[in-house]
């Protein structure tokens, strides 16, 4: 899984059409403004799961995802 860093340009990618974020989010671009971490690693027994991502999308709203949940930019 890749890892990203602060001002990285992001593709949010969330495949699962019942996810409740799907419809929203899936496909929009953004930068990632902010990278936290916590201890869900410890819930998950998954590495990745101890950053969260606060992305600024391109509609100005600002949501944080897991790494799960972003790619590389689709070139536009």
């Amino acid at each position: 899984m890749r890892r990203f860093s602060k001002g990285d340009r992001v593709r949010i990618d969330i495949p699962d059409e019942s996810d409740p974020e799907h419809d929203e989010y899936h496909g929009v671009h953004g930068q990632i403004v902010t990278v936290f971490k916590d201890d869900a690693a410890s819930v998950t027994g998954q590495s990745q799961d101890s950053k969260l991502y606060r992305v600024a999308l391109e509609t100005g709203e600002e949501v944080d995802f897991r790494g799960r949940d972003l790619r590389t930019p689709i070139d536009e």
